[in-house]
């Protein structure tokens, strides 16, 4: 794949569910647009729970790679601004509502990306434990709205939580000068140099 750096020509199993998500944004904009709320909300949920198996086998199997957290992050990103999408067009007038919130987030989200690219040319692909709590909170809110309609709770929760991890990426690409994947988190960074 030309958008992966250092990539081999044999992808594992872990790397097509990651392209399976990438793959399968096409067919949630289509559902977007025919107003299929529910085959929207479940075939997101079938793209988060591939989301949530990739990085288990790839442990398991021991075959994690540069490309693997690669197409990860990128299979996440587009997930999530599917995701996003989805929810901007079935629930407006809850997105119209909370607008400033929901807008803050994003930005940041859309600098981490921009901070990311001009860093490294491509995605970070930290996945700090902050980010994985962060991505199973936004999907939890995501599909809850989706599938049964707003709770306020999770939605402050998921929204607190993913504007934390993301300022703590931006910060880890300031400290990184190099790509680099899989780094538990800032504190672990900060103990790390400490030591030294």
């Amino acid at each position: 794949m030309w958008w992966i750096k250092s990539a081999s020509r044999k992808l594992s199993l872990p790397d097509w569910l990651s392209v399976y998500r990438i793959l399968a944004a096409p067919v949630l904009i289509v559902f977007i647009f025919l107003d299929e709320r529910l085959i929207f909300a479940i075939l997101l949920l079938i793209s988060f729970l591939s989301d949530a198996v990739d990085g288990y086998l790839a442990r398991k199997m021991n075959i994690v790679t540069q490309r693997g957290a690669q197409l990860d992050s990128i299979g996440d990103a587009i997930t999530f601004c599917v995701g996003l999408g989805g929810i901007l067009r079935f629930e407006y007038s809850f997105i119209l509502e909370y607008i400033v919130i929901i807008g803050l987030a994003f930005g940041l989200y859309l600098f981490l990306l921009f901070m990311a690219y001009w860093r490294y040319g491509m995605p970070s692909s930290f996945h700090t434990y902050l980010a994985k709590l962060s991505a199973i909170l936004q999907a939890t809110f995501m599909l809850y709205l989706l599938f049964f309609g707003v709770h306020l709770w999770l939605f402050y929760l998921a929204t607190f939580f993913s504007i934390i991890e993301t300022i703590e990426e931006i910060i880890l690409i300031v400290i990184f000068p190099t790509w680099k994947a899989n780094v538990k988190g800032l504190f672990w960074v900060l103990t790390a140099k400490n030591k030294k």
